[in-house]
C-alpha cells in the first residue's frame, strides 16, 4: 500500500504585550512561580476581565500580513474544561467569530518549489498556566504566571504532506511574527508552541484518515522528529490490521519517544458558549488602515532589499531575512564592516554553527554585531588571513576580547611587508634548487600544483603569518611564472 500523509498545524503564538489578555498582570518571562498572577488570573469571585487593546492590534497586524480578512466584529467564548493549570475552569477564547479569517502563507521547499499553505483562521485567547513535574516527587507543581497571557492560535488547513513542509511552514510563520514584532519567537520559553495533527490515507483517496494530535512541540527539530515517528507508527498500525484511535499524544525530545496522553476531544466536549463578561469587539476601517500604515518591513520585502541594495544572492537573502533577530544582527554587522557578503558568510557560517552546537539563540550570541564587524574589518584590510580569522573567532567566542585584542595577544598579525616576504622567498629558492629547476621546466598547466610546495615552505618559515596574496605574487615573479 502506498500511503499519503496529511498534516495540519495549530500554532500558539504568545503575543509580546507587557500585560495579560484580560488583566494588568505582567507577562515578563522568568519570574518566581505564581508571582505574576493577579486576582483576575486566579478567577477570584467578583473579578471581571478587561480586554488588552495591544492584543487586538497585534492580531490585526498578523491578519494583514497573511492577506486574511479581518473580521470587523469578533466575540469571545468560554471553552470549558477542568485541568489544574486552568484556575477558572474555562479558557476565554474565540470560536464562532475569530478576529482573523482565512489567509495563507507561501513556503519554499528544499527542491526550490513553492507551496501555498492555507490558514483557516487565527483567534485570540488566553494561555493556561504550567504544570511542573520534574522537581516534585509523586506530585505536580502549578505555576500560574503564564495564565492569562495573550495568544493568537493559528489554525491551518490540512495542506501539508510531509515533515519537511510542516517545518518549512513553522519557520516561515516564526520569521513573520518576529518580523512583525508581535512575538519574541523564543520557543524554549514557550513563546511559540506547535500542535501537529497527523493522519494517513491510501494515496489517491479523498477521505481523510483518523487523525492524532501531538501537542506542545517547541522546536523545529522536535516537530520534524515527532511527525516522522507518528507517520511510521500509523502506517505500522494500519498495515498490521489495527485502527488509528483519535487521541492526543506527547513527544519527548530527549528520549525520542512518543506516548498517548488522552483520547482526543471534539469541540462539543468543551461546551462553548459566549462569554457573558466581554462585549463583542468591533474594529472600524480607520483602525485597520492605521494598523496597516504602521506595519514594519516583512520578510519578503527584506529579502528583496538584501538582494537589490546589498547585492546578496537569493539564498543568502532568504536565510537572513527569515528571522527578525538574525536579520537585525546581520544588518548591524554589514553596516559597521561595509562588507555585506562577508557579513552574510560569517553570520550564516561560523556564528550559526556555534549557536546550533551550543543550542543558543542569536540573542544569546557571545559575539555582538560590533565585535564581529571588527573581525571582518581586520580580515578585509589584510591584517589577518582567513585561517587566522578562524583562530581569532574562537578566542572571541570564548570571551578573550575583541578582534584587535586577540590579534595583539596571540601575535597573529599577518606579514604583509614585501621586503620580509621577499627575503623568505629568496631563502626558499636558494635552498631548493632542484624543485626550482623542476618548476621552471614544467609545462604551464603543471605549475600551479607545483607552486604549492613553495607556498607551504614560505608559510612554514613565516609561522603561517605570510599574506597569501602577496606571497603568491612574489613567488610567481621570482620563479619566473
Amino acid at each position: 500500500m502506498e500511503w499519503e500523509t496529511v498534516i495540519g498545524l495549530e500554532v500558539h503564538v504568545q503575543l509580546a504585550t507587557r500585560s495579560k489578555m484580560f488583566s494588568g498582570a505582567s507577562t515578563a518571562f522568568g519570574a518566581e512561580p505564581n508571582t505574576q498572577a493577579c486576582a483576575i488570573d486566579l478567577a477570584m469571585p467578583g473579578t471581571l476581565p478587561s480586554a488588552n487593546a495591544d492584543a487586538f492590534r497585534m492580531a490585526t497586524m498578523f491578519g494583514l500580513a497573511i492577506n486574511a480578512e479581518i473580521n470587523r466584529r469578533s466575540i469571545f467564548e468560554r471553552k470549558n474544561y477542568f485541568y489544574p493549570d486552568l484556575p477558572k475552569g474555562y479558557q476565554t477564547t474565540q470560536l464562532a467569530r475569530p478576529i482573523v479569517g482565512a489567509g495563507h502563507l507561501d513556503i519554499t521547499l528544499g527542491s526550490g518549489d513553492t507551496k501555498r499553505v492555507r490558514i483557516h483562521h487565527a483567534h485570540l485567547e488566553e494561555d493556561a498556566g504550567k504544570s511542573l513535574h520534574e522537581d516534585f516527587h509523586g506530585m505536580s507543581g502549578i505555576d500560574l504566571n503564564r495564565a492569562g497571557t495573550p495568544l493568537i492560535e493559528v489554525v491551518t488547513e490540512p495542506d501539508m504532506r510531509s515533515a519537511e513542509e510542516a517545518v518549512a511552514f513553522a519557520k516561515k510563520l516564526h520569521g513573520l511574527v518576529t518580523s512583525l514584532g508581535i512575538c519574541d519567537g523564543e520557543m524554549s520559553q514557550g513563546s511559540m508552541r506547535f500542535d501537529v495533527n497527523i493522519s494517513i490515507r491510501p494515496r489517491g483517496q479523498e477521505k481523510l484518515g483518523t487523525r492524532t494530535e501531538t501537542k506542545n512541540l517547541n522546536s523545529f527539530k522536535f516537530m520534524e522528529e515527532a511527525i516522522e515517528l507518528e507517520i511510521e507508527r500509523q502506517i505500522q498500525v494500519l498495515e498490521s490490521g489495527g485502527k488509528i484511535m483519535q487521541e492526543t499524544r506527547l513527544y519527548n525530545g530527549d528520549t525520542k519517544k512518543a506516548r498517548s496522553m488522552r483520547s482526543k476531544e471534539d469541540s462539543n466536549d468543551y461546551r462553548y458558549f459566549p462569554c457573558p463578561d466581554l462585549l463583542p469587539v468591533v474594529l472600524d476601517e480607520a483602525y485597520i488602515e492605521d494598523v496597516r500604515r504602521q506595519m514594519p518591513e516583512l520578510p519578503e520585502a527584506k529579502r528583496a532589499r538584501y538582494m537589490s541594495e546589498l547585492g546578496l544572492p537569493e539564498y543568502d537573502a532568504s536565510i537572513l531575512s527569515g528571522d527578525a533577530t538574525t536579520a537585525a544582527y546581520f544588518e548591524e554587522v554589514a553596516r559597521i564592516s561595509s562588507q555585506p557578503k562577508l557579513a552574510a558568510n560569517w553570520v550564516m557560517g561560523d556564528i550559526a554553527a556555534q549557536l546550533n552546537r551550543q543550542e543558543l539563540s542569536i540573542r544569546q550570541c557571545p559575539i555582538n554585531a560590533s565585535a564581529l564587524a571588527g573581525l571582518i574589518k581586520r580580515l578585509d584590510d589584510g591584517t589577518i588571513s582567513s585561517k587566522m580569522a578562524k583562530t581569532v573567532f574562537e578566542a572571541m567566542w570564548n570571551g578573550e576580547g575583541d578582534a584587535d585584542t586577540v590579534i595583539e595577544t596571540k601575535g597573529l598579525k599577518q606579514v604583509s611587508d614585501s621586503g620580509a616576504l621577499e627575503k623568505i622567498v629568496d631563502d626558499i629558492i636558494a635552498n631548493n634548487p632542484q624543485q626550482v629547476a623542476n618548476y621552471r621546466g614544467a609545462a604551464e598547466d603543471k605549475r600551479p600544483k607545483m607552486l604549492g610546495f613553495f607556498v607551504g615552505q614560505a608559510m612554514k618559515a613565516s609561522q603561517g603569518q605570510a599574506n597569501p596574496q602577496q606571497l603568491n605574487k612574489i613567488l610567481l615573479e621570482k620563479l619566473g611564472g
